[in-house]
């Protein structure tokens, strides 16, 4: 495990070295995410939705402190995904209508205000959401702004690797670490959602493996022969018939994205080059490998690239803001490893989902 481990946050970048430095993070304000659900509230039904700004605290904290007030069980709290612990983020929660509460107009609690309360049909499920917007500050920042220019306009005409940020891993990568714990008999774990980052973490270690090794032989944002496809903004994969004119054209302009192997339990729907890149990357970590199909995951596929959308930039005195979108499931730190030396230094955060 210690040669293993090092390597979780070497990540080769795709559009050559970074093209500056800085430090982001100084203050949660430097880092803000808004979640975009997709879909408006119903306006009527059993559920509130709620719009809750939170600072420098968890999902799972806010969701505790929310079942708490309207004095409901913590498993009748609904959210899409978790966000940045050292961050302002603005994201939705549902819970029953019958609870201890009427008016949520004016709650506040420790780190969160409610900003929006309105009815709704459903329970919010993880994963039901469009995607995020960030706002991040990089205070003084040092760097070419021609060349910031250039590296942001490539990023947004080619997107970057779909790389799981180090939040996934946890400090000094913790969660990487309970994972080879567990697979090899040296701990067990009881707490589900601590042994849930464990795994997510295992995958995600299997996953920026293989999109690096792809990086590397710049495969990363087009299709070989065997390759899984995803429809952006989507989970939808399908297996293309040929990669032909069509396809590449598709992948050219965004429309389509190869993927990588969540591991799992199962076949791969990956074959000839795609899947041989695969099983050479899962031979260096047989003992993942082996842990997540014996943990009872089933095989899945994941982007290798994501497209980085309305992507805006300003130099204010030694401060660079950018602004940006991504879908679900990806993090704005792989936005900024492809800018900045450093990016991918060791957090604890939540993901960015």
């Amino acid at each position: 495990m210690t040669s293993e481990l090092p390597r979780a946050l070497e990540l080769p970048c795709a559009h050559g070295p970074p093209v500056g430095r800085g430090r982001i993070r100084s203050i949660p304000e430097d880092f803000i995410v808004r979640e975009r659900l997709g879909f408006e509230p119903d306006g009527e039904g059993d559920h509130w939705l709620l719009t809750v700004r939170k600072r420098n605290t968890n999902t799972q904290w806010i969701a505790a402190q929310l079942a708490r007030l309207a004095k409901v069980h913590p498993r009748d709290i609904g959210y899409a995904g978790l966000k940045d612990r050292n961050a302002v983020a603005e994201q939705a929660f549902t819970l029953p209508v019958r609870c201890a509460i009427t008016d949520w107009s004016s709650v506040t609690g420790d780190g969160f205000t409610v900003l929006r309360a309105e009815r709704h049909r459903r329970k919010l499920q993880r994963g039901a959401l469009k995607g995020n917007e960030f706002e991040i500050v990089v205070r003084e920042f040092e760097g070419d702004p021609t060349a910031l220019a250039e590296r942001l306009a490539r990023i947004g005409e080619r997107g970057v690797p779909n790389y799981f940020g180090p939040q996934r891993f946890g400090r000094g990568l913790t969660n990487l670490k309970r994972a080879y714990a567990m697979f090899r008999g040296d701990a067990v774990v009881k707490d589900r959602l601590v042994r849930g980052f464990a795994l997510s973490a295992a995958r995600a270690q299997i996953f920026n493996a293989v999109l690096a090794r792809r990086v590397e032989s710049r495969l990363w944002d087009r299709f070989v022969p065997g390759d899984v496809a995803n429809l952006d903004g989507s989970n939808s994969v399908f297996v293309p018939e040929a990669t032909d004119a069509t396809l590449l054209e598709r992948c050219q302009r965004l429309d389509i994205h190869p993927t990588g192997p969540l591991w799992g339990g199962g076949d791969s729907l990956a074959t000839d080059e795609a899947r041989s890149i695969e099983k050479s990357v899962a031979n260096e970590y047989d003992v993942l490998c082996r842990g997540l199909e014996s943990a009872g995951l089933r095989q899945e596929r994941r982007a290798l690239r994501v497209r980085v959308q309305a992507l805006e930039h300003e130099i204010a005195g030694r401060d660079l803001q950018l602004r940006f979108r991504l879908g679900r499931g990806s993090f704005a730190t792989a936005v900024l490893h492809e800018i900045l030396a450093g990016a991918f230094a060791d957090e604890s955060d939540d993901g960015e989902e």
